[in-house]
């Protein structure tokens, strides 16, 4: 295998990209609103929470269940959740189809790879570690190890630099637009994945390229890595 990705860091989102995270983030929610007598809600209906953080999770998701949410009890409601969570991270999680093959293939043509995540660091990581794909990746980069969160670009380049890659050598890949807006204030080409967890349609979100299967990313990544190459020569 030719080791043209040399130089390369490839950045993912973690839930909804890399692994699809919805029934246990909700299998904790509808945990939590049982135990309150609040009626649970459908995976399929809640998902839309998903990808924006614990607690943004947490606080729309009682308040579609009907349930009173009072700010001031946002801190021990989190904590409940995370305990919860984090005992039960990857019960029904799983990654998605080629995902495993697709970052063997990346690595193998001499990539970086790296997590660039609004979950929580250890979170991320315990997933990870969880599903067996921890080897994968240089670095895991929740918002508490970089000075912004997504969609601040800060997240995106912080993560990069981290795995000891190059900003101007990077691409994102992702399923929301926390992910396209942050890749494109980093100045970072992004992947979005149709799959995933966003509100808007994916094809509406403004990323470089879209893919249905994450079999197709190679060949994203490949078609970016040549613009990328085109538009620095145009400009020599």
């Amino acid at each position: 295998m030719t080791r043209d990705l040399e130089g390369w860091t490839i950045a993912f989102d973690l839930d909804g990209t890399l692994v699809e995270t919805a029934p246990d983030l909700i299998g904790t929610l509808n945990r939590m609103l049982a135990a309150r007598d609040i009626p649970v809600m459908p995976v399929e209906a809640a998902q839309h929470l998903v990808g924006h953080g614990a607690l943004a999770l947490l606080r729309h998701g009682f308040m579609e269940a009907g349930a009173a949410w009072d700010e001031a009890e946002a801190p021990a409601l989190l904590e409940e959740f995370l305990g919860d969570y984090l005992a039960n991270i990857a019960v029904l999680s799983r990654p998605y189809d080629g995902v495993v093959e697709t970052l063997e293939r990346l690595a193998g043509r001499g990539a970086t790879l790296c997590v660039a995540t609004n979950k929580r660091s250890d979170l991320s990581e315990a997933l990870i570690a969880a599903l067996g794909l921890e080897r994968h990746f240089a670095v895991i980069c929740g918002p508490d190890r970089v000075s912004a969160r997504k969609p601040d670009g800060a997240h995106v380049r912080e993560a990069v630099a981290l795995a000891g890659g190059d900003p101007a050598r990077a691409i994102m890949v992702g399923d929301g637009a926390p992910d396209v807006q942050a890749a494109k204030a980093a100045g970072v080409p992004c992947v979005v994945v149709s799959f995933g967890y966003t509100p808007i349609a994916p094809a509406e979100l403004g990323g470089d390229a879209l893919i249905d299967r994450f079999a197709e990313l190679e060949a994203a990544i490949d078609s970016l890595v040549v613009g990328q190459a085109s538009r620095r020569a145009s400009n020599a």
